[in-house]
């Protein structure tokens, strides 16, 4: 009876070998559609977040080149409300509104218009009036004394495109006295943004809160006052908010575009930045063409080496039965251990696997046996151990241990280490491997941890001194091989040891722990390092970044810094925390003679003279070394 049964499980055999082979091409040609699916999600996902970064970046620079107007609105207005529109005040005011204008690249236009609408001063003769526009009508209506931005108009002095900021200003009685008006031109806008290379179809628009284009990149002048009203971006309800991805098709060039949507918050404004949809996924169509082609070549090859495997069954069951006795001993020492023990057979399939196998890897023994002894291991981890038991099974080792990640069924990934050791047949000759492979994650997590703790400061999370160090180096040589730009920004919390004496020291923690966070929220690349260099002090090393780069983002921490409102009651100038700043910039190829100290001894300098100027302030090397030849000069 038994020797019938054994036929019938023998006649069956195949055909289930057969039907294992179909399963596992279905499932290579399923798993790899769905991972080329992902890929494809990942690009757009990875397009949306590049988009909500530049999206977010513009809608800063928007809302702060309108402060800036704003900022000079609000004095003139102060102003004329103190001394009226007497010529003499109207004479000051407009070489005032002249040389702001003049300082500021951004500002189009300045000037004051009377409760009637006619200029009072203008650069340049021009007799029409605003009586009749939107935002001369809006403040002579309305009592409100905020700025107020308007929509998109053509100037009257060059009949380019701007957008208009105004603010009311009251006569000594109280009733409406005339207008401020501050403009941007659309085209200052539309050029800013081509510094934002995103894509050769990719584009950035400035859009007003009623769906009217401010400016644009590219086609400014095709598309600037045109108005995308009627778009779902500002009717669909499930839209309104602040801000957001969005899948749509371009009405303007109709082309299916990727893109996120920023709304300001302080003005009726949003961003919009878009890449083109098929040029975005055009490398990902190429590279996944290509890579199922080669999923399709491994499925037949698979069919063919199953062909193969279901000829060679029997052969295989008969040989395995004549092993039973011999590893009779190998398995009561096996399954006793805590380790998982395997034997890997010449043609790399497990041969045995011992019950530890469920602690180790999550999977039962009767699971694993008959499968490819490799296939859980990391595929960056895999050619290190395929190249050691192929070494083993020519005879050219007789033991080896190495250290890799594998597949674990319950906890994604595990580190494994595993010792190997060749078995022979009688004659000598090679007949497979035993492996004793025990789990190694804790130990692997530690020695993380440790590698993290050695470049890391405790206290802000910042890179510490030792890491910041060798990047200088890095960047400094990387710079002199790309013959690019490489800036740094020395800052120092004004004040500390008396913020410490007044407040204790767990305040002074708090207080550089916020600092820090300030200065690691400006590091906008990957390649950007902001560290703790010393005490209250920090370092921000900037790659490919010019002097002018270098001052932009040092203005913004310093501004962050003071705008954060931290009492400092010892801080007399301000009252609160600030920061004092000193940049400098090189390129080191062109430094021949220089080293990497070079660069942080020009910003120590300057952050010496930002002191000795009174704190709070930002000084560049630069101007350090004009100040020095003046003064050498006198």
């Amino acid at each position: 009876m038994s020797a019938v049964t054994q036929r019938a499980g023998w006649s069956r055999l195949p055909l289930r070998a057969a039907a294992f082979v179909v399963l596992t091409c279905v499932t290579i040609l399923g798993v790899s559609g769905w991972r080329e699916w992902a890929a494809r999600d990942a690009v757009l996902k990875g397009a949306e977040t590049e988009m909500a970064n530049v999206a977010r970046s513009l809608t800063q620079h928007a809302e702060d080149s309108l402060d800036l107007l704003d900022s000079g609105v609000v004095g003139v207005v102060s102003r004329l409300e103190m001394d009226g529109t007497e010529p003499a005040t109207i004479a000051k005011l407009r070489n005032l509104l002249e040389a702001r204008k003049t300082a500021m690249e951004r500002v189009h236009s300045l000037a004051i218009i009377d409760d009637h609408g006619n200029w009072l001063t203008s650069p340049g003769t021009i007799s029409s009036t605003f009586n009749d526009d939107a935002f001369f009508r809006y403040h002579q209506l309305s009592p409100k004394r905020e700025p107020h931005v308007g929509r998109p108009v053509k100037s009257l002095l060059d009949g380019e495109w701007v957008v208009t900021l105004s603010r009311r200003f009251n006569k000594l009685d109280g009733s409406f006295g005339g207008v401020v008006l501050a403009t941007i031109s659309a085209n200052y806008l539309s050029h800013f943004y081509e510094q934002f290379e995103i894509g050769r179809n990719s584009s950035v628009a400035l859009v007003h809160g009623d769906g009217m284009i401010i400016a644009r990149n590219p086609s400014n002048d095709k598309f600037v006052g045109r108005s995308v009203a009627d778009t779902p971006l500002l009717r669909d309800p499930s839209l309104q908010r602040p801000g957001g991805a969005y899948h749509f098709k371009s009405p303007l060039d109709g082309a299916e575009r990727v893109s996120f949507f920023k709304r300001s918050s302080r003005y009726p404004l949003m961003l919009l930045a878009t890449v083109d949809k098929a040029e975005l996924l055009a490398p990902w169509r190429a590279d996944a063409i290509s890579r199922m082609l080669y999923v399709l070549a491994l499925v037949v090859l698979i069919a063919v080496i199953g062909a193969v495997l279901v000829r060679q069954l029997q052969r295989g069951q008969r040989m395995a039965a004549a092993l039973v006795e011999k590893e009779a001993h190998f398995r009561l020492l096996a399954e006793g251990s805590s380790d998982m023990v395997t034997r890997i057979g010449l043609d790399e399939r497990l041969r045995y696997v011992s019950p530890s196998s469920i602690r180790v890897v999550g999977w039962r023994a009767n699971q694993l046996i008959g499968t490819p002894a490799l296939a859980g291991i990391h595929a960056d981890d895999r050619p290190q151990v395929q190249a050691l038991v192929d070494a083993m099974k020519r005879g050219e080792k007789e033991e080896a241990r190495v250290t890799y990640r594998n597949a674990h069924r319950q906890n994604a990934e595990v580190w494994l280490e595993s010792t190997m050791r060749v078995t022979r047949k009688d004659n000598g000759r090679v007949d497979g491997v035993v492996a004793i492979s025990r789990d190694i994650t804790e130990q692997k997590m530690l020695e993380t941890r440790l590698e993290t703790l050695a470049i890391e400061d405790s206290l802000t999370g910042l890179a510490n001194r030792r890491r910041f160090d060798e990047r200088l180096k890095e960047e400094w040589a990387r710079a002199y091989r790309d013959r690019s730009s490489l800036s740094l920004l020395m800052i120092d919390v004004d004040h500390f040891k008396s913020y410490n004496d007044e407040y204790g020291h767990p305040a002074g923690d708090a207080c550089l722990r916020l600092v820090a966070q300030i200065i690691a929220a400006e590091m906008q690349r990957s390649g950007d390092l902001a560290a703790r260099y010393g005490g209250e002090e920090f370092a921000v090393l900037l790659p490919n970044t010019d002097a002018a780069g270098c001052a932009r983002i040092g203005d913004r921490i310093r501004r962050a810094i003071r705008d954060a409102g931290l009492v400092h009651t010892s801080n007399h100038a301000s009252g609160c925390v600030t920061a004092s700043l000193g940049g400098a910039a090189c390129r080191p190829a062109l430094e021949r003679t220089a080293g990497v100290t070079s660069l942080v001894e020009a910003a120590d300098q300057a952050l010496y003279a930002a002191k000795e100027a009174g704190r709070n302030r930002l000084m560049m090397s630069g101007e350090v070394t004009n100040l020095l030849r003046r003064a050498s000069g006198q």
